[in-house]
């Protein structure tokens, strides 16, 4: 045996040290240690307040919350999901429809809201036609803009190949304080933020520019949240401690330049046939905020 097939079969003799293997690197924790917005302490504090509130300036009822935003996102259903809230059980009374993929919502209907027999709640919601991709589809948003301005009768069935002008029996020449929109709502889906065309962004950043210069407060709500995130759909109380969601509201903030507080998560009632506190607290934090919003709005307006 030569020199160098003796020093290869020694080499074969020496036992092999155990080489630990490379550490597994752990997934970050989907959750954050605490929530980044308390929705539970405060509930039935909040929730007190949304049945007493009422509005400050004595020339109007109700405060008019207006919903708006792309087809499908739930604004509808976070109508129904308010009701429910308030009543303590199911309801529905805004038609939705999960499956056309074109707004079910075609009239401009104000919804208000029972407390006792014969009395509403100080506030009420304007449902509208969804926007939708291009300019023969969903609502014209100059018609948006006009009920913004209270110049949309009830009972409107819009067209999105003619917007309302004067002329149209559905177009309201004096509106009151009370017939003007005070706040102002856009509703995106979760699973949808990162995917927001340039179009319906340049459409929704319209919208907002307009409610700016007449002065409304505006606000967001990203709803299916439930469907977005698995911990949320686990434990509805995770909802401000999702990390994927809390990216979803600064990927919002960056495309509509909207701060941080004014974009509120929300799970509408979809499944459910009974009231739930957890889904309840964070609909209730949404809906305290409109009316701060909307009640500061009307009060600077008397002065």
């Amino acid at each position: 045996m030569s020199f160098l097939e003796a020093i290869r079969s020694a080499l074969f003799l020496v036992p092999k040290r155990d080489v630990p293997p490379p550490p597994v690197s752990q997934p970050p924790p989907p959750l954050l240690e605490e929530p980044w917005r308390e929705v539970s302490e405060n509930y039935k504090e909040n929730l007190d307040f949304v049945k007493s509130y009422q509005p400050e300036n004595e020339q109007v009822k109700h405060l008019r919350i207006l919903l708006h935003g792309p087809v499908g996102a739930g604004k509808s259903s976070f109508i129904n999901s308010v009701d429910t809230v308030l009543r303590g059980r199911s309801a529905g009374r805004a038609q939705t429809d999960a499956i056309s993929g074109t707004s079910y919502t075609k009239k401009y209907k104000t919804f208000k809201f029972p407390k006792s027999p014969g009395v509403k709640y100080s506030f009420v919601f304007n449902d509208i036609m969804g926007l939708e991709q291009g300019s023969d589809t969903g609502i014209n948003v100059n018609d948006l803009k006009q009920a913004l301005r209270g110049h949309v009768k009830e009972g409107y069935k819009f067209d999105p190949d003619q917007e309302l002008t004067e002329e149209d029996n559905g177009y309201n020449s004096h509106p009151t304080l009370e017939d003007k929109v005070h706040v102002l709502v856009c509703v995106v889906p979760a699973n949808i933020v990162s995917r927001l065309s340039d179009e319906m962004v340049k459409k929704i950043r319209e919208v907002r520019l307009a409610a700016s210069k007449l002065g409304i407060p505006q606000m967001a709500i990203i709803t299916r949240v439930d469907e977005a995130c698995p911990e949320v759909k686990k434990d509805t109380s995770n909802i401000y401690k999702s990390k994927y969601l809390k990216e979803k509201v600064e990927q919002f903030h960056q495309l509509l330049g909207l701060p941080m507080n004014c974009i509120f998560l929300v799970q509408n009632y979809s499944h459910e046939t009974d009231s739930n506190d957890k889904v309840n607290a964070a609909i209730v934090c949404a809906l305290k905020q409109m009316l701060h919003y909307g009640d500061d709005y009307l009060n600077d307006l008397e002065t």
